[in-house]
């Protein structure tokens, strides 16, 4: 193989992994690190209730945020390719996919689930410094990372599968964490497919056209008319919801109400995705999708300053 055909061909394993489009990357990672965080803060309010102590710190050990971080990013990688590997022969039938490196003959099927098998491994390999019980919980992310791809075949529901596949993070943060799940991972990871649910429809609105024409199924197509109306309940669970474990974990610090009052911002938003969804404009749509990068950046932000507020305010 030529310097060239090398080159050409690691392009293409960057192209089916999304590796140069990040949007994909962050928005399984910043909710993951929210996770991390608040699971975090959870044991330090549990481990203070139960000596009758201060408040311990609430931060999460940088090891544990770093290997949550890589896992995200490496499983999005991986779910990339087995996706690509389940749309082979319908991807060059979508103006916007066309181009995917199955559909256009740069790599083989073999290749797409040869590199779905290595990034899970090197992922599950991060599981060595992680608790025994994390590594039962990574069996579900796996088998949900693999068939959700496939779901769209069967099912007019493959956002929910792709959000149960994105948000099993959540689970598996608490159990590194906090040695457990709780309600509140479980409201999380309820608000988190609510979120993810509502974001993928738009996403699937800019292919709908497409998807009718090859008999591919969507959250998009079974909403029909309805979409945006539907979209904007789920974005509204997911408010309601990320302001009661706000609430539980932040109203009786220092920090008092400031997280929930600061989702209003997301509030504002959603409101903007929907004006544009409701044009009909399939890149409208897209960049509504697009969009919600900065929900979970912003979001991350909010958890994350919290909690370094309340750690140095603790101190001092």
């Amino acid at each position: 193989m030529t310097q060239s055909d090398f080159q050409k061909k690691l392009q293409a394993y960057i192209h089916l992994t999304r590796f140069d489009k990040p949007v994909g990357i962050e928005l399984l990672l910043w909710p993951t690190l929210w996770a991390v965080f608040l699971a975090a803060f959870g044991r330090s309010i549990n481990q203070a209730t139960q000596a009758s102590t201060a408040l311990p710190s609430v931060l999460p050990p940088w090891s544990i945020l770093l290997i949550f971080a890589l896992g995200a990013i490496l499983m999005r990688a991986a779910g990339c390719a087995i996706n690509d590997f389940a749309d082979r022969k319908v991807d060059g039938s979508v103006t916007r996919t066309k181009g995917r490196p199955l559909a256009d003959g740069r790599l083989s099927s073999k290749e797409a689930v040869a590199a779905f098998l290595v990034l899970s491994l090197i992922s599950a390999s991060l599981l060595l410094w992680l608790p025994l019980e994390v590594f039962y919980w990574s069996l579900g992310a796996v088998l949900l990372a693999f068939i959700y791809p496939f779901m769209k075949r069967y099912t007019h529901l493959p956002q929910v599968f792709l959000a149960a596949a994105f948000g099993w993070a959540i689970p598996m943060a608490y159990v590194a964490v906090q040695g457990s799940s709780d309600m509140w991972c479980w409201l999380l990871f309820i608000a988190y497919m609510c979120w993810t649910v509502a974001y993928d429809t738009q996403y699937a609105m800019a292919d709908r056209d497409d998807d009718l024409k090859i008999g591919v199924k969507s959250t998009a197509i079974l909403f029909g008319r309805y979409d945006v109306v539907i979209i904007s309940v789920l974005q509204t669970a997911f408010l309601v919801l990320m302001a009661l474990v706000f609430y539980h974990y932040f109203s009786q610090t220092s920090i008092g109400l400031i997280p929930v009052f600061a989702l209003g911002l997301v509030a504002i938003l959603f409101s903007k995705q929907n004006k544009a969804c409701a044009t009909g404009n399939p890149m409208a749509c897209f960049n509504a999708f697009l969009d919600n990068v900065w929900v979970g950046r912003y979001v991350f932000l909010v958890v994350a300053l919290s909690c370094f507020w309340i750690e140095f305010t603790a101190i001092a």
